[in-house]
This record gives structure tokens, sequence and C-alpha cells, in this order.
């Protein structure tokens, strides 16, 4: 296990190298992305000679070669440099300045971070509880109500379902209170005006700081769009575990049928969906990126659409290093845990 780990973790730091190398070399090798480059350093009216000149001065003055060791040596010890377009350190920590102390990538790293812990702690068990209700008793009424609703989810993409949330819950127009005929006999008239006036925010501002309306909306369109996937692979591992033969066999033996499933039958099928829900990481962190733009959440994926589209430099070679350690550090955590469950493969 342990030799295991290492060689994942050498392979994984090779990986990092080959794509920064790469997508430093792309940025580097390209007139139009070093022009937009020096455009975001001077300014959108500064003459094209002048920009020309700061290239020649400040970009291609060494070879590739050396300006992609140089950027490695200070990535590797926290000098991310500046981001053009924030303003700001990319990296690390700066009491020296009154505002805006933490860097870029760690603020944001934070509300994505925050905004992945409600996702996560919602739709994991929702999704295994719903998986494992279809599984139990595959070809019922259950199952199939079950397995219709996961393939709705999953076939809605996040703007989708996110601008229905928008118009349902967060426009004063097309509220979803606001078109229900007849008031439930339960509601009473002050918690109907309650509800007609209850909005939620389409646009977390993060002024002061995270709240439930900041969330809402962008936690509810994920766990929507992500716990369809893994109630369905939950539901395949489970059903396939009830008709192997040790299952049957106990069943047989006259034990409670809880008992089966909890003990014997549940640690088998949480195997492949422990690799599904490892691998939701890697999109928590990049797939995000729609979400967090159509709600304006300001967190690691509305960054990097932001430094994509105005080439900021730093900030996507910073970025693009995070993903990859995140990919690379889920699936090793993925292929250790699928070791630790299925005890069949330490004998290999």
């Amino acid at each position: 296990m342990f030799v295991f780990a290492i060689r994942r973790l050498l392979l994984a730091f090779l990986t990092i190298l080959v794509l920064t190398a790469t997508i430093f070399t792309l940025i580097n090798t390209n007139n139009n992305t070093l022009r937009t480059i020096a455009i975001n350093e001077l300014g959108p009216q500064t003459p094209a000679e002048d920009l020309d000149s700061w290239i020649d001065d400040n970009i291609l003055t060494k070879p590739l070669v050396v300006r992609y060791g140089e950027w490695l040596s200070g990535f590797v010890v926290g000098d991310w440099g500046t981001s053009s377009v924030f303003r700001r350190h990319i990296f690390g920590y700066d009491s020296s300045l009154d505002r805006n102390q933490w860097g870029v990538i760690n603020e944001r790293l934070y509300y994505t971070g925050m905004l992945a812990l409600w996702v996560f702690a919602i739709m994991v068990p929702l999704a295994l509880l719903l998986g494992v209700l279809a599984g139990v008793k595959e070809g019922s009424l259950r199952d199939r109500g079950i397995s219709s609703f996961a393939i709705m989810t999953t076939a809605t993409p996040e703007y989708i379902s996110g601008i229905l949330f928008m118009v349902m819950l967060a426009s004063r127009k097309y509220h979803i209170f606001h078109n229900i005929p007849d008031i439930p006999t339960w509601i009473s008239t002050g918690q109907m005006a309650y509800l007609d006036g209850f909005y939620f925010k389409a646009v977390a501002n993060l002024r002061n700081g995270l709240d439930f309306d900041d969330l809402f909306l962008p936690v509810l369109t994920m766990v929507i769009y992500g716990v369809g996937y893994i109630a369905r692979m939950t539901r395949a591992s489970m059903a396939e575990v009830m008709n192997s033969q040790y299952v049957r066999t106990a069943i047989l033996k006259g034990l409670p049928r809880r008992t089966v499933i909890l003990r014997h039958a549940l640690r088998n099928a949480l195997i492949a969906p422990f690799t599904v829900i490892m691998l939701q990481f890697p999109w928590m962190l990049t797939g995000v990126v729609i979400v967090e733009v159509m709600f304006a959440y300001k967190g690691f994926g509305q960054a990097l659409f932001v430094a994509s589209t105005n080439m900021d430099f730093n900030m996507v070679m910073a970025c693009s290093v995070i993903s990859v350690v995140v990919v690379l550090l889920t699936q090793l955590i993925s292929d250790l845990g699928y070791v630790l469950l299925n005890p069949r493969l330490r004998l290999r």
C-alpha cells in the first residue's frame, strides 16, 4: 500500500510538471496571448509599438526554458505573482496591506470550499439513501420512481435548473408562491404572506460574508444535478449485490433482511459509489464554473473564468496547478479507498 501511494505521488508530480510546462509554452508562444497580457499591464489605449516593445523587454528577453524554470522555482516557494485582473497578490497572506490581505486564491478557495461542504453534506447522504432504497427492491414502483427522478436530474444541466430556480424562487414576478391558486388549509394567511414575500438571492454578492441566501440557490442547483448520478450508481451496485449468491444464502438462512442489507450488502455496494463520490471533488472545483458565474458567486470557478477570459497569466497558471492537484489527490484517495473497501485487491 505504501509503495503504491509513493508511486502514485511521483506520477502526480510528473503530471503537474508536464501540464504546467504545456500551458506555459502555449501561453508564451502565442502572439495574441502575449499581446493580451501586455494590454492588461499597460492599458487598452497603448499603441501597438509600445505593446510589442513591452513584450520584448519583459517576456521575450530569456529563452522559454529559462522563463519556465524561473516561474516554477517561484511557484514552489509560494511566490505566485500578482493578478493583472484582480490587482492583488494571488497566494499567501500580506499583513502590510490594509485590506485584501489574503491572496485571491486563498479567498476564492474558501468560498468554493464552503459551497462544496454544503453540497456534499446534502448530496451524498441523500443520493446514497435514494440509491439503496431503489436497489434493495429492483423493479418495484419505488425503484422506478427513484430511477426516473435520478435520470431527470442528471439530464438537466446546471444552467437550466439554475435559471428555473431563479425564476421560481428569486423572481418577484414569477415567484412560485404567487401562482398557487388555492391556499392550503393548513397554511394561515400570515404564513402565506410570509412565503409570498420570501425571496432568495439570485446574485450572491458576499458583501457581508456568507449567509444562507448566498448559498441556497447555488447549493440547490448543484445538489439537484449531482444527486441523480450518485443515486443511479448506488442503485445499480446495490441491485447487483442483492442478487449475489452470498446475500441470497444469508436470506435463506433466516437472517433479518435489515441485517443482511446493513452488514453484508451495504459495504460491498458502496465500493463503486465511493469512486464516483471522490470524482465529484474535481467537478466541484472546475465544473462549478457555470454555477458560480450564473449566480455571481465569487469562488474558484468564477475566478478561473474571469482570469481565462482576460488572459491573466499568473492567475491561469495558479488555477491550473490547483485543479490538477485536486484531481490527482482525489484519484489517489479513491484508489486507496477502493483497496480498503475491497480486501481482495490487497493480496495482489
